[in-house]
């Protein structure tokens, strides 16, 4: 066995970490708060290293190899589990069982004099390669803003999750949205955890009918000016800016998808049931929001560290045209917005960063690189809850993905197809080839 001394306690207070061993073997190392038995509830930690436990296992999932260093952690009979956020597969990371019957392999973690080691069983003489925090930062504005704005307007203990959402989605200062939006994830998260989790409030609120917008020229999709092809930094800045806001209608999509459709209730089956949305949903697309809030923050300031700003040029509201097209069916909505519009990104991402890799601007390589690998868990969340509701209906969710983007989407669903990325996401080609919307002459908005 092999004792892998991976650095000083005091050094480890991510949450999470990316272990790669000499032999390339990668790990995820998790710092969670002590779990009070009596009551299945994580302790609200004080500053102390006996506050928190550090677990570790294989960074990548047994079943189809999903990121586990993006697992959606949850307490269970006193345990914490671990599910990948690809197909929901879920791992005791004490123990690695899963209650799909399959296992993933942990490794035991001591902490002597104040250095935190990793144990590797059958193996000899294996050494720390590299240690990373993973990346949950999001890029707040410190210090003067172009025009001064205040900080946002926080909602009491007793606001309910479609409270929040609404509050989000009137809020038209980019950074206030950010701010909130990753607050609200943060505070209905711990909740869960707690004997007091967030109402979710539903029919209690009504969302607008478009988000509104600060000091932004809109023009149609179709009258963006071209981008070009990245080799120079004026193409790199449109190309960004686009991208930027792109992940800003995204927040707004992730948040109007919980407060719209909160009431949803699946189609009666033959026992004359339905169900409604189980609280998992709204943690997942909350987590969506929170992912594209950081998305946003992150081009927003590599366009000023490129000497530009957000609002320097045009935009267009094309994703928010299709949620207004899906704004009576949860069907729709996730069919188009998250395996259209989405799962177009994984297509062209992988070029984008192709061509700033080519006009060698690595920092901007490192955000887009970042929000491809997030993008591929969102279309995961979309297939997976649409497959969820075919599931209690008892439908096939490839025709009704196919049939609702017939119905509501305009356009050819075209290629050239990201198949490696689209089918870690649950889209085999029988989603998407050989598929039309409604008659349309531009191009697919890719991202959302």
């Amino acid at each position: 066995m092999s004792a892998i001394d991976i650095g000083r306690l005091a050094d480890l207070q991510h949450t999470r970490h990316t272990i790669t061993l000499s032999n390339g073997k990668r790990l995820v190392l998790f710092r969670l708060p002590r779990i009070n038995k009596s009551d299945a509830v994580a302790l609200p930690a004080p500053d102390g290293p006996d506050s928190w436990i550090y677990y570790a296992m294989e960074a990548e999932c047994p079943h189809a190899g999903g990121p586990m260093t993006d697992a959606h952690i949850d307490i269970e009979d006193s345990s914490y589990i671990a599910s990948c956020p690809w197909h929901a597969y879920d791992f005791n990371v004490e123990t690695g069982e899963s209650s799909y019957g399959i296992k993933t392999c942990t490794f035991p973690v001591t902490i002597h004099d104040g250095r935190v080691s990793v144990h590797v069983a059958e193996t000899e003489d294996l050494q720390l390669a590299k240690i990373e925090p993973v990346s949950e930062k999001v890029k707040f504005k410190h210090g003067p803003r172009i025009e001064p704005s205040g900080s946002p307007t926080f909602l009491g203990d007793d606001a309910n999750l479609c409270d929040w959402c609404v509050h989000i989605l009137n809020t038209c200062n980019p950074e206030h949205k950010i701010e909130l939006t990753t607050h609200l994830f943060s505070i209905f998260a711990t909740r869960e955890q707690s004997l007091s989790p967030m109402q979710i409030g539903d029919g209690t609120v009504t969302p607008p009918q478009e988000p509104p917008r600060q000091d932004l020229t809109q023009v149609k999709p179709g009258q963006m000016p071209k981008a070009g092809k990245g080799g120079n930094l004026k193409s790199r800045i449109m190309m960004l800016h686009a991208l930027a806001n792109i992940e800003q209608w995204a927040i707004d999509l992730a948040i109007d998808i919980m407060v719209r459709f909160a009431s949803f209730h699946t189609s009666t089956d033959e026992n004359n049931t339905s169900q409604q949305l189980p609280r998992t949903f709204f943690y997942d697309w909350l987590k969506v929001a929170n992912d594209e809030a950081k998305h946003f923050s992150l081009l927003r300031a590599r366009l000023e560290e490129l000497g530009s700003h957000f609002g320097a040029l045009p935009v267009h509201h094309g994703l928010w045209e299709s949620a207004t097209r899906t704004a009576e069916d949860l069907r729709a909505r996730i069919s188009v917005i998250a395996l259209v519009h989405e799962a177009r990104g994984l297509d062209v991402n992988p070029l984008t960063i192709e061509k700033f890799r080519n006009a060698k601007d690595g920092e901007s390589v490192d955000v887009l690189t970042i929000i491809h690998n997030d993008e591929i868990t969102h279309v995961t969340t979309g297939h997976r809850w649409l497959t969820w509701i075919c599931q209690q209906e008892g439908t096939d969710p490839v025709q009704v993905f196919r049939s609702n983007v017939q119905k509501h989407f305009r356009g050819a669903v075209k290629g050239p197809f990201n198949a490696e990325a689209r089918q870690q996401a649950g889209m085999d080609k029988s989603y998407y080839e050989d598929l039309y919307g409604q008659p349309w002459k531009g191009e697919v908005i890719a991202g959302g």
